[in-house]
Formats: C-alpha cells, sequence, structure tokens
C-alpha cells in the first residue's frame, strides 16, 4: 500500500512563485515583457541580490449544476477562497563565473474546495494542504556555473535566477541544488508567470508534462543547459516524490529519478519576425500504481472501489513529449501555444490529471495604449485523459485531484481572460475571468465561472 493512505490527499502541486528562465537578450527571442517596475531601486551592478515579491489571488464562484458529486469534486455550490505567496530573493556572485542562489518562501491562504475537483485548477498559487506548515522554507537553493565556449558576450537580463550582467554568447550553465523544473523548461513569455499573467495551472504549464515535484512543487537535481546563437539544450534531473504530489521525495535516485530534456530553437514561424519553438521529453520513474491494474481489482471484487494506490512499492515508467511555441505578431502582440501527451498509463504523481493537452493564447502589451507596464491576455486550453484513467473515475476511483463518484466524460476545455495593471510604484492589480466547460471531465458537473482579482507587490 501507499503512505498516502495515511495522509489527507490535499496537497499544491506546484511551486507558488513560477520563475522566468534566466535567457540572455537575443535578437532572435520574441519581445518579452518589460522588466515589471518595482517599488524599490535595484542595483544592476552589484555581486548581490536582495529582491522580494507578494502575490495574493482572490477567486469565487457562483452555484453550477451538478447532477452528483464525490469525495474530490469541486463543489457545487458558491465558494471563494484567497491564497497567498510572499517570496525573498536572495544570491550573491563569487566571481564571473559562479553564483549561490537562495528565495526563502511563505505559502497559504486556501483553494476553491480545498484545490480538488479540476484537472486545470484555476490558481496555480494554492496551497492545497491544510496540514503543511505556513513557517516560511527554503524555495531555492542552488549553486550556478557558467562555462565559456566562445569569447563573444551578449547581455544578460538580470533576475533571481541569474545575476550575471553578462554571459558568453556559447556556453554550457550547470545548476545544482533545490529548483523547481518550470524555472528552466517549458517557459514561455505570455504564458508562465501567475503574478503578471495567467493564473490557471495549465496555461501557464504544459499540464500534460507530470514533472518531477514536491507538494510545493520542488525537487533537488541538477539542470544543464547548453547555449549557442540560436538555439538551446537543456537536460534536468531531479527526484521524484515518495507518492502521488507528496511532499517527501526518494533520496534513492537509483531508484525514483526523472529525466527531462528541452531543445529551443529561437526562430519564428512567421517569416521577418521573431519566435521561439521548445521541443519537450520527459521520462519519470516512481512508484506508481498502474489504471488497468487497479480496475482489475475492483472487477474481481478484490476491493469495493479501485484504489491506484493498492500496490507494494515497485517502480513504474511514465514518459512523455511537449512542444511549447511563442510568436511575435506586432511589437506589442505575442501569440502561444502549448501541446503536450503523456502514455498515462502509470497513475498522474507530482503535477496534476491531464493526459492530453493543446492550449493557445495572446498577449497584448500596455505600450500600445500608453501603458507599458499593463498587459492584457485571453487563452484557451482543451484537456484530455486516456481511456484507462477515464474507467477507472468512472467506477468510483479517486486520483489526487480527481474522483466524482461517477464520470460522463468530456474533455476539461477552459478559457481565460485577464488585464494586469500597474497603479503605482510595483503595485500590480489584475482583474480576471475563467470559464470552465466539464470540470474534471465530467459532462455531468458545470460550467463553472470563476472571477479572479489579482494583487501583485515587486519589492
Amino acid at each position: 500500500m501507499h503512505a498516502q493512505d495515511a495522509a489527507p490527499v490535499q496537497e499544491p502541486t506546484r511551486a507558488p512563485a513560477p520563475a522566468a528562465q534566466a535567457h540572455a537578450k537575443d535578437s532572435a527571442d520574441p519581445a518579452a515583457d518589460l522588466d515589471p517596475e518595482a517599488m524599490f531601486l535595484h542595483f544592476k551592478d552589484s555581486r548581490f541580490w536582495l529582491t522580494g515579491q507578494t502575490n495574493f489571488i482572490f477567486q469565487a464562484h457562483p452555484d453550477f449544476p451538478a447532477a452528483y458529486s464525490g469525495k474530490n469534486s469541486l463543489s457545487s455550490h458558491f465558494d471563494k477562497a484567497t491564497s497567498r505567496v510572499m517570496t525573498l530573493y536572495t544570491g550573491v556572485r563569487l566571481n564571473n563565473s559562479t553564483e549561490i542562489l537562495v528565495d526563502i518562501e511563505e505559502a497559504g491562504g486556501a483553494a476553491l474546495s480545498t484545490g480538488l475537483g479540476l484537472a486545470g485548477n484555476t490558481d496555480l498559487d494554492i496551497v492545497r494542504n491544510p496540514l503543511l506548515s505556513k513557517a516560511p522554507y527554503l524555495g531555492r537553493g542552488m549553486i550556478h556555473k557558467v562555462f565559456a565556449l566562445s569569447k563573444d558576450k551578449i547581455e544578460n537580463q538580470r533576475n533571481f535566477l541569474s545575476l550575471f550582467d553578462e554571459l558568453p554568447r556559447r556556453r554550457l550553465e550547470i545548476r545544482f541544488g533545490k529548483f523547481t523544473m518550470p524555472d528552466f523548461l517549458d517557459q514561455n513569455s505570455v504564458g508562465s508567470d501567475t503574478h503578471f499573467q495567467f493564473n490557471n495551472w495549465t496555461l501557464d504549464n504544459n499540464g500534460a508534462w507530470d514533472y518531477a515535484a514536491d507538494t510545493r512543487g520542488y525537487t533537488v537535481g541538477f539542470a544543464a543547459d547548453y547555449e549557442d546563437r540560436n538555439w538551446g539544450f537543456r537536460f534536468a534531473e531531479g527526484l521524484m516524490p515518495k507518492v502521488a504530489n507528496g511532499i517527501d521525495l526518494v533520496w534513492k535516485p537509483w531508484q525514483a529519478h526523472a529525466e527531462n530534456w528541452e531543445y529551443e530553437l529561437r526562430h519564428g514561424i512567421v517569416p521577418k519576425k521573431g519566435g521561439v519553438v521548445r521541443l519537450l521529453a520527459f521520462v519519470n520513474h516512481a512508484n506508481m500504481g498502474i489504471y488497468r491494474n487497479a480496475i482489475a481489482q475492483f472487477q474481481q471484487g478484490l476491493v469495493p472501489v479501485p484504489d491506484i494506490t493498492n500496490h507494494p512499492w515497485h517502480i513504474t515508467a511514465k514518459y512523455g513529449f511537449g512542444v511549447n511555441v511563442e510568436q511575435n505578431l506586432t511589437r506589442n502582440f505575442t501569440a502561444f501555444a502549448r501541446w503536450g501527451w503523456d502514455d498515462g498509463k502509470t497513475e498522474s504523481f507530482a503535477y496534476t490529471e491531464v493526459d492530453s493537452t493543446i492550449a493557445a493564447g495572446v498577449r497584448l502589451n500596455g505600450a500600445k495604449w500608453h501603458r507599458k507596464q499593463d498587459r492584457a491576455g485571453g487563452a484557451f486550453v482543451s484537456n484530455g485523459i486516456k481511456k484507462d484513467h477515464q474507467i477507472y473515475l468512472a467506477d468510483g476511483g479517486l486520483g489526487f485531484l480527481l474522483g466524482d463518484g461517477k464520470l460522463n466524460y468530456g474533455r476539461e476545455n477552459i478559457v481565460e481572460f485577464y488585464y494586469t495593471t500597474h497603479v503605482w510604484r510595483g503595485i500590480y492589480v489584475a482583474p480576471g475571468v475563467q470559464h470552465i466547460n466539464n470540470p474534471g471531465y465530467n459532462r455531468d458537473r458545470g460550467p463553472v465561472v470563476v472571477p479572479t482579482l489579482r494583487l501583485h507587490v515587486e519589492f
């Protein structure tokens, strides 16, 4: 049996403060957001880094139609919740090629229905386990080393993941320590940041990428990044949790581990306009149950309902692929799209219950109407699960997120809009709304409308 049976399955799935990837500026890259204005001045020529942020997200939904509800359903009655994430980013550059980065974080508040009932949850910042300590904790802690492979330099946009003012155009970057996989993989200038962009899990990340992470979204491992003029290649190795979405990692990398690869081509698909294409692949090895085996136990009368955790410790594998595209359309208008797929045979284990996903959206920069720190966006995502996963839920099985007791399967389709406005010196307010059809892949429930209000402060 999994140790998961001993604790309530109410845990977050993601580091609550997704980061922009530390890439040097390049003429082939699409125009990224301007540096967000902060409340205090950031020194650009210092060896040290000290900044911070707070992010509050308020969400609610009215009553919505539901033929039935289960243990892991999104409540069909009016509900409201506010999440919070506060982060202190620190770092020190030891020399021209080595730095140490340490982030301290505090996350709390609440989630709609304690974060259950949706594959594409509406708030990527939520902390779903009320039993987790509310005390500050170590978010990231890593050593970053850059190996120069060319003499020519390019300007680097300093941030909490890279303090260097400039970097070799051709280089190898190595990082070792505690981090979240989306710090370095599947990044997107339009859909990767809950501070200024979308809030939905499957718009800010590839929902089918079941990336290695503990409850708060972090893992321990290393990442390597080779960068050339117009392309890059990355590899990241991380530890997997002991149980689905659990807080404890397996400290035996020869047993439970995850490999992730990404190739990035900085070339637009529209002639004469900047763009990026990223190709992702991953393989997870962990103590994951197999849906078909759980269904067979139920059909043979060995268990009253299928239970994906009802098996002895064993290591199984899950693999998948993703495509991530962003494309400049005009100077202030950028589009993005993602596609993701995993084999869906083993239980959803670390991120969310999605086996296939396709998403597309746009971001408009406020410089178009003379408010350069403002931004607006809209996007659509459609998520699905494989047949074995569908049968498991239809027979009454519970995942770590989903379980209505029954299932009339349909793809979970979500639309989200937001407008982020800069109020004053690092203070941003963002109203938004999400519309969800077939919440939890169930045609017998929904649709659901979730208005959102976000307050973000950069220090």
